[in-house]
């Protein structure tokens, strides 16, 4: 068993805490137990970004466990190897001298070997009478064997990670591809919505790989890609199969139930010989209620929402509502920031909040959380959709959005 004696570097090299529990943990090694030594080098290279080790200083690794003569670190035996520098460079493919000593002060630094200097400084191995090894100076392997099974999971937690990521990769590709097609399908056979502004949300996700580093930024690029994916899909569903909105309309009608149990909401088919007619809606459970507004007038001032009606119109709240479903899922906004703005808001409001947005997606970087920001805002009793409604009809649906 190894010594629990601490031993402190030769010449210059400063002693440090970190060194010393490294010493501590190298120590306390249980009896009789033993590694394969190539297993453990193995774990660390696929471990070295969590063990904050490069490929350089794992060259200088193998060429250590080179000089160990066994194949099986034990705990029984000397782990101390002490090659002279010649004998490490010629190993480690020839490494020059400097980078040979900062590498060696990375592993040390890593907590992968320990250094137990003689008092001259000098790698040597004193023998008995009997010629077994009395005393060695040099570098010690006993770190990698008492670390063997933490550095086994940090290899397997990156072997996992490894394989998310390309999993994740191997969707994203596929969410590009359908996108893509879909698109270029509805276009060149002239189906209705707006493609261009959709083409334009395609084109930003697509974007936001180029900067994608970690698995969680993929993740949610990944997230963007199906969420646009599922919008174009029910976009199209809508159309290529008609009896799909009268389903959308019984969903709103129950997601209207399910947010506003107290609303007793009715609505009157509309007719373009009559006056429009407003939905009567009872104030939301929490918040202030805000007016809803003219059918007509949301239409004048949010126009890009009827393309995701049925047949490219429409001409009742129902649809309007089942349009913003579509509209939502297309943006990326989450089912519960849209259940809030429901519960917040009211129904009919949630849905021209989401036109209004619609007209605007391409300046608003996070649709989801602008509208969380208008559901928030809309509690607190700081914002009506009137202003918002106004700009939009006096610029034509093309200035910024403004909120009161």
């Amino acid at each position: 068993m190894q010594s629990g004696h601490v031993t402190t570097p030769f010449g210059r090299r400063p002693m440090t805490l970190a060194l010393v529990k490294n010493q501590f943990a190298a120590a306390d090694i249980e009896q009789g137990k033993s590694a394969n030594k190539w297993k453990i080098y193995q774990d660390a290279c696929a471990a070295r970004t969590l063990l904050g080790v490069r490929d350089r200083a794992l060259a200088v690794l193998s060429a250590l466990l080179s000089f160990y003569p066994d194949s099986e670190l034990s705990e029984v035996s000397n782990l101390i190897v002490f090659p002279s520098n010649a004998q490490l460079t010629a190993r480690a493919n020839g490494i020059a001298g400097t980078t040979l000593r900062e590498n060696l002060a990375l592993l040390v630094q890593a907590g992968l070997i320990n250094r137990k200097d003689s008092p001259n400084g000098k790698r040597f191995a004193r023998k008995d009478r009997d010629g077994a090894i009395d005393a060695a100076y040099g570098f010690s392997l006993a770190p990698l064997l008492a670390r063997a099974e933490e550095i086994a999971r940090l290899a397997q937690q990156v072997n996992d990670e490894n394989r998310r990521l390309k999993l994740i990769k191997e969707k994203i590709t596929i969410a590009r591809r359908d996108v893509r097609k879909l698109i270029s399908a509805a276009i060149e056979e002239g189906a209705a919505g707006d493609w261009d502004g959709i083409e334009v949300l395609y084109v930003a996700a697509v974007a936001k790989l180029r900067t994608a580093k970690t698995t969680e930024d993929f993740a949610d690029c990944l997230d963007g890609l199906t969420l646009l994916q599922e919008g174009v899909v029910n976009l199209l569903e809508v159309q290529l199969i008609p009896q799909k909105s009268d389903t959308n309309g019984a969903e709103i009608r129950q997601h209207i139930q399910n947010s506003n149990t107290d609303s007793n909401i009715e609505f009157e088919p509309s007719s373009r010989n009559e006056p429009e007619a407003k939905p009567r809606q009872e104030p939301p459970r929490r918040g202030e209620p805000i007016k809803a507004f003219p059918l007509s007038m949301v239409l004048r001032a949010c126009p890009q929402i009827a393309d995701y009606g049925n047949g490219a119109r429409i001409e009742s709240w129902r649809e309007l509502m089942s349009a913003a479903v579509v509209v939502r899922s297309m943006l990326g906004v989450s089912p519960s920031a849209y259940e809030q703005a429901c519960e917040v808001m009211g129904p009919e409001n949630a849905a021209v909040a989401t036109a209004c947005i619609l007209e605007r997606a391409g300046h608003i970087n996070s649709p989801g959380g602008y509208l969380r920001d208008l559901t928030d805002r809309a509690e607190r009793g700081e914002f009506s959709l009137g202003p918002m409604l106004m700009a939009l009809m006096r610029a034509g649906g093309s200035s910024e959005l403004r909120s009161a």
